[in-house]
């Protein structure tokens, strides 16, 4: 930098000093006398002028004729390139100085100019490793994908810049929609540079995108082992990964491998509920329920689920409602105050048709912010203790109206699931489903203001008459009207109010 400015300084020096004595020379009487051999010349002002310029321009060419012929020394001590180099210097300030303006182009988006530039740079220069690439970025700014995939095959054949046009051809190909080729592309990336993690990144979408699970793992080994993944991170997504394996060997009937692939995902995150429930089943079906109740009495302690009640309630299907309350006592005593543990204590006195205490149970829950499920549970108190219609068809209503309560949704779309996946199906992104109230739907609330009148009209008419379909059929006025909030059933008037002992368990998925 102080070089620079010490010969910026020179050059505006000179300049004004021949300025200066240009002036000097036009305004001096006479002109300027030399003498050369005992020859005298007499210049005027003007000529004097025109001579220091030739004088100029003869030594600039004189030092022009030494660099030649230093170039040529070299050239006869043996180096070959001597007098190339010599008469390459001026073209490679043409073709740098074509490269910048390329880049310029290219940095304020302007395609077509950056390509004209590039491949005047690409002439002068003869370097296709730095002129390929810009060719084919001003290509894509342009929209010719043609020429842009023509300049990152050119690049895949040089060895130095082999990785740089694989990784444009894998960008081509994922704004197209080609997965499957982008994904062997991401591949062959990886196997390049295994420690780059915007690669690593593309690669495991797409392959969680295309279920390929064994890939993703080790995909994310490979992160773990270059450092871009922190330890607990890459624990919670490869029991995520491992989980996902074990769900696609259910679907193909292998069980026993089913069993070991959940069983590792719940030892890899012990608060992953799905690992855990499927983890719990397949102790079951091996024949150690205490092994069983451990992973889930463990996963509560994480996270208060539904999925575990059911799991939980599976240990033993045979047992009474009264016995089912006691044993559930070792996952109620937890969280004694949390909503699920309230709900879920209010469905197993429900089904022990015990309704006071399943009042007692639920609390204030219903009034104050309660979800879809808490009313549907409060339409089978009222029920089960002999409440009118109005009163049971008034907490239907309400449960039309109200928060649907936790789900899977995904973190990123806020797209909400019926059941856990390791992929969202809205966006595709990778472990970002999490239990918790979706964000609020007025499709929801207007499917439930039409739904009204089919739940109180008949009450507000003060008719005697009812339709054959209403006459004994509040079980049906429950599944219709709230079976998407809740699983709860409530029986004819009549009848006392059962509940099936497993669904009871479950806390009602919604």
């Amino acid at each position: 930098m102080l070089w620079s400015l010490i010969k910026i300084l020179a050059f505006v020096a000179i300049i004004a000093l021949a300025a200066l004595g240009a002036g000097y020379l036009m305004e001096t009487q006479g002109g300027v006398q030399i003498t050369v051999a005992g020859i005298e010349f007499t210049l005027g002002p003007l000529q004097s002028v025109i001579a220091l310029i030739l004088l100029v321009v003869l030594i600039w060419l004189g030092l022009k004729l030494i660099s030649l012929l230093v170039a040529v020394l070299k050239f006869l001590n043996g180096d070959e390139t001597a007098i190339s180099r010599f008469f390459d210097r001026g073209r490679e300030r043409r073709g740098y100085r074509a490269l910048t303006e390329a880049m310029l182009a290219l940095a304020a988006g302007e395609g077509r100019q950056a390509m004209a530039r590039a491949a005047k740079a690409e002439k002068l220069l003869r370097r296709p490793e730095l002129t390929t690439l810009i060719t084919a970025q001003a290509a894509e700014l342009a929209g010719d994908t043609r020429r842009a995939e023509a300049a990152y095959k050119k690049l895949i054949t040089n060895p130095a810049t082999r990785f740089v046009g694989v990784r444009g051809a894998l960008k081509q190909r994922l704004a197209s929609g080609d997965d499957e080729t982008a994904r062997k592309l991401a591949e062959k990336a990886l196997e390049m540079k295994p420690a780059h993690a915007e690669t690593q990144d593309i690669l495991l979408s797409l392959q969680t995108r295309a279920e390929d699970w064994a890939g993703a793992r080790r995909t994310l080994g490979a992160k773990l082992k270059s450092g871009t993944l922190p330890k607990d991170v890459y624990r919670r997504r490869d029991a995520v990964l491992a989980l996902a394996q074990a769900r696609d060997i259910v679907a193909e009937g292998a069980s026993i491998e089913a069993r070991e692939r959940a069983i590792e995902a719940n030892r890899l995150s012990p608060g992953l509920v799905p690992a855990a429930v499927m983890a719990a089943r397949g102790y079951i079906e091996m024949g150690k329920p205490r092994n069983a109740a451990r992973i889930i009495r463990k996963a509560w302690e994480m996270q208060p689920h539904p999925d575990l009640a059911a799991a939980f309630a599976e240990i033993a299907p045979d047992e009474t409602p009264q016995q089912r309350i006691r044993r559930f006592a070792s996952l109620t005593k937890i969280y004694p105050d949390h909503p699920e543990t309230r709900l879920l204590l209010a469905e197993l006195n429900v089904a022990a048709e015990d309704f006071p205490e399943a009042r007692r149970a639920l609390g204030d829950l219903p009034v104050k912010g309660g979800d879809a499920r808490a009313h549907v549970i409060m339409a089978a108190i009222e029920r089960g203790e002999g409440a009118p219609d109005s009163v049971v068809k008034g907490w239907l209503a309400k449960a039309l109206t109200a928060p649907r309560g936790p789900q899977w949704v995904c973190a990123k779309c806020h797209h909400a699931h019926a059941e856990w996946a390791p992929v969202c199906e809205e966006c595709g992104a990778f472990d970002t489903l999490a239990w918790t109230a979706p964000p609020d739907s007025d499709a929801t609330a207007t499917t439930g203001a039409h739904m009204l009148p089919l739940i109180i009209g008949a009450i507000e008419d003060g008719s005697a008459r009812r339709d054959e379909a209403e006459e004994g059929s509040d079980e049906e006025i429950v599944e219709e009207t709230a079976g998407e909030a809740a699983e709860t059933r409530v029986d004819d008037e009549d009848a006392p109010v059962e509940a099936d002992v497993e669904m009871v368990g479950t806390g009602a998925r919604k």
